[in-house]
Parts: C-alpha cells; structure tokens; sequence
C-alpha cells in the first residue's frame, strides 16, 4: 500500500506539472529542462497558483494542512499563491450529501431527521478532515442552532499511508543528512502524527473546545462554542452555532466597525494568555478557523472554531518560553544564551559568548520595526543556520507552538501591518513572570500547597516520635545526635510555615 501511495503522489506531481514548479528554482537549471524533455506532450491551461492547489487537494489532508499553513505567510509568497492557497482553510471539496447523512445515521443509529428538526445537507464549510453543516435541534431539545460538524469517511486509512511516508522519509533524512539528528525529524513527524491521528477522534476535539470555553469563560477577547454533548460522538460533534465575519475578510470587518489595530493586538494576547497562562493553546489558528463577532455586546471578539489540533506545555516549558521571550524583548542576548545552554539545547561546551554574539546579529536589526517592515520567515531561516552552527537541537514538543507563532502572525500582518509585536507581548510577559516569581506567584504557590500542608505537618510529631522510640543499634548513636538536632531545624521550620500559612489568610487583604 506504501508504494502505492507513493506511486500516487508522483502522479499528481506529473500531472500538475510540480517537478517543473519545483526545478525551475534549480541554480543549473539543467533538472527542469530534462523534466520537461521527459514530459514533452504535457501542456497546462491553468496557472500555477491553481495548480499547486489542486494537487495539495488530490493528494489528501496532510498536504492540505501543509497549504494551510504556507497561505499564512504571504511575506514568504507570490500573492496569487497565497490567495489561491487560502482557499484550502475553507472550500476543500466537500463530500457528497449522501455520504453525509450516512454517516450520522451511522453514528446515531437512526437518520438526520429524527435527530435534528432541521438539517441542511449542503455544507457551509470543508475542510480536509471534516466538514461542517448546519442544523437545529429539536424542539423537546431545546431547539438552539448549532453546528454539526462530520468526518469525512475513511480518513483514518489515508492519513496512515501518508504518515508511513512520512516516517519513511524521515528516518532516510537522518541517514544521508549530515543535520538529520540534530533535527529529530522522526519525533517531529511522531508528534505531528499524534496531533493529527488526534483530530480524527471528534469526541477529543469536543473535549479541547470544552476546555478552552472554560479557560475563557468571561473573557472580553475570546468566544468558543458551546458542545452539545448528547449529540456527540466519535465522528459527528454537535457544537453551537456562531455568528460571526471570516478574518479574512477584512473589507467587511471595517464596514462592521471593527477596530481591525485593536483587534490585531487582541490577538496576540489571547495567544500568550494560551501558552503561559493556560499551557493549552489552540494549534491551528489559520485564518479558516477564525471568525470576529459582530453584534451586540459582543463586537469585535475572536470567534474560535475547529479544535482538533491543540498544544499543550509544562510548567517547565512555560518557564524557559517566557524567560526567553522577555530576554529577546529586552535584547538581553546574553541571557538566551545562557537558557539554551543551561537547558541542554545547546552542547554544555558552547562557549557562550560566541552563542550570544550569533543571536545578536540575527535579532538587533528587526526591533522597533513594524510587522510590515519584519519577515519572521527569514528571521527564523537565520535562527536556523545559527542553530545549525551550534549544533543547538529542535524541540519536537514545541513545533505546534512555532507553527502557532506563525499563524499568529500571518494574522497581525493581515489586520495591522504596523502591529509591534513586541511592545504587545512584553508587558503581558513581565506581568506573568512577576505572577510566577514575584510576590504574587508565593501566595499562589502557597495556596497550592496548603491543602499538602494541612494534611502532612499533624503527622509530623507522630512520625518523629515513632522514629526516636525504635530501639537504636549500637552503632546509631550519632545518628539519633543528628535526628535531635533535625527535629530542633524542624520545629523552627514549622514555625516559620504555621507563619506562611498565615500569610495566605492575610495577603488577600493586600492583594
């Protein structure tokens, strides 16, 4: 099946003419004229644009998802293939009406119509692992409208055989490549092959969009739809439906009256409110997935769709991220030096004065700079052969927050090309550094630990005693010395708990 597939891709490739888009990049330029003596009777009445799109779309979700994400980046694009690349966020093409009602009917045992009191067969989105349709429950129901979003039949075979490849190749990449094990692209294609396996489990994705309503729960910035969990199950989720304009539509944004500067901002705190506030942060933010409500008490915030694709971080991760970023703010090059190394990204012999010297010349030219005078693309390029030069390791655990970090700015760049992305985030960062090691982090930390506390200090005098009561060996003599003087440090310890402990009931007074 593996050959086959491969056979597949190399055909599409042929038939839309990719070889020739690839090689005519080529210095020599002497591969993409024997490419096209070999395909001499080839002719092509569509522009490349189109044609890239088409064959992302025949060869399936995986190469859809990669189009997805190079539309976002359209500093790094020609723009008639970022316009036509777009169209991949939310007009794949959909899946027969028939095969839609099949498969509720499959999943609940009983057609669409004795389960919704309206269903509307033609989707009003596809996307390359579902599809969405419209629909309202019925009346005994509640009767709300809602989204009932499908999976496109026989997914689960396709995205095998192409992740497989996808191994394969990556395996040879560590073989033949003299970079190949520094970069790991084995636990990069393994964690990209959990996520996405992940995203056909809908039950999982409504779980990730119950999770991120409830850590916005309130927010002025962020709107998530609420699941319908009766309705839901392995392939169909039944969500709320939500009104709202695409963000890509700019034109339309500004005739409804929405401070697209503002909105921009917004955006980049919801990311950093995700990944360092929350460690859960939607991994798929392309410009498909977010729409901007617009009536009521409700103009002008985000409007969340799709979570199949979600990232996490420890608070370890969190830690290194922020401490990182808020040294690149304050061009503090030294600093990340010293983060890498100490992480163990970096060989422990790295002399760190040369690391910092590197890091300085790639990221002094881009500060005070709007986005539209910045490309992230060929920063990270630089940042690259730095790396490379260092011998500095990728993280596979944080490629979805990097792929993040590029939506979130294809998105800026869209709605504000003069966005400071870097006036936007520090101060969020220092307030949330200052949350983790200030003042407000020890309280925080000690009403963490105090139920621990509660339960753990009325032991402490039972268990001392029941260890000087055992009957010593000759020879423990100075270790009941030292047990006596411990218990002398202990009880000055719990002194000085039982004195944080009340901390915790006063500080709110000051907080």
């Amino acid at each position: 099946m593996r050959v086959f597939r491969l056979a597949k891709i190399l055909a599409v490739s042929s038939r839309y003419g990719l070889d020739e888009m690839l090689l005519e990049h080529e210095p020599s330029g002497r591969l993409a004229t024997l490419s096209r003596l070999l395909h001499f009777w080839r002719r092509f009445s569509q522009p490349q644009a189109v044609r890239l799109r088409l064959a992302l779309e025949a060869l399936g979700p995986i190469f859809v998802k990669f189009g997805q994400v190079l539309s976002t980046r359209r500093d790094l694009l020609p723009p008639d293939i970022a316009d036509e690349l777009a169209k991949l966020q939310d007009q794949v093409p959909p899946f027969s009406s028939a095969e839609a009602l099949a498969e509720i009917e499959k999943a609940y045992g009983k057609p669409a119509s004795e389960v919704f009191a309206e269903f509307d067969p033609v989707p009003v989105a596809s996307a390359s692992v579902a599809q969405v349709h419209l629909a309202r429950l019925r009346a005994e129901d509640g009767g709300r409208e809602v989204a009932v979003k499908i999976l496109r039949p026989n997914m689960r075979q396709v995205i095998d055989h192409d992740l497989s490849l996808l191994e394969t190749l990556a395996g040879l990449i560590e073989k033949v490549w003299s970079d190949g094990k520094r970069l790991k692209p084995r636990e990069v294609v393994a964690e990209f092959a959990k996520y996405l396996r992940d995203e056909l489990d809908l039950m999982r994705e409504a779980a990730n969009c119950s999770q991120l309503r409830r850590n916005f729960e309130g927010s002025t910035l962020l709107l998530v739809p609420e699941v319908h969990w009766d309705w839901c199950t392995s392939s169909v989720m039944v969500m709320e439906r939500m009104h709202g304009i695409p963000i890509s539509q700019t034109e339309a944004l500004v005739a409804a009256k929405v401070d697209l500067s503002a909105l921009s901002r917004a955006g980049v705190e919801i990311f950093f409110t995700q990944v360092f506030r929350d460690g859960f942060f939607h991994a798929d933010m392309h410009p498909g997935n977010i729409f901007v409500a617009t009536a009521g008490e409700k103009h002008g915030r985000y409007i969340a769709l799709d979570f199949g694709i979600v990232g996490t971080l420890t608070d370890t991760d969190k830690n290194y991220l922020a401490q990182n970023f808020l040294a690149f703010f304050q061009r503090d090059y030294k600093r990340v030096a010293r983060a890498h190394i100490e992480a163990g990204w970096a060989p422990a012999d790295t002399r760190e004065d040369e690391f910092e010297a590197a890091i300085r010349a790639v990221c002094e030219p881009i500060f005070d700079r709007p986005l539209s005078e910045i490309s992230f693309g060929k920063v990270l390029l630089r940042l690259f052969q730095t790396s490379r030069r260092f011998n500095v390791e990728i993280q596979p655990q944080l490629v979805m927050l990097q792929k993040t970090l590029l939506n979130i700015e294809g998105l800026g760049r869209q709605l504000d090309p003069n966005l400071d992305l870097w006036k936007t985030a520090k101060p969020f960062l220092e307030r949330w550094m200052s949350e983790q090691v200030g003042l407000r982090g020890l309280k925080k930390a000690l009403e963490l630990e105090a139920p621990n506390w509660a339960h753990t200090l009325p032991q402490i005098p039972r268990l001392v005693h029941q260890t000087l009561s055992r009957p010593p060996a000759p020879d423990l003599s100075p270790l009941l010395a030292e047990i006596a003087a411990g218990q002398r440090r202990q009880n000055a310890l719990l002194a000085v708990i039982a004195a944080l402990l009340a901390g915790i009931l006063v500080a709110p007074f000051f907080f």
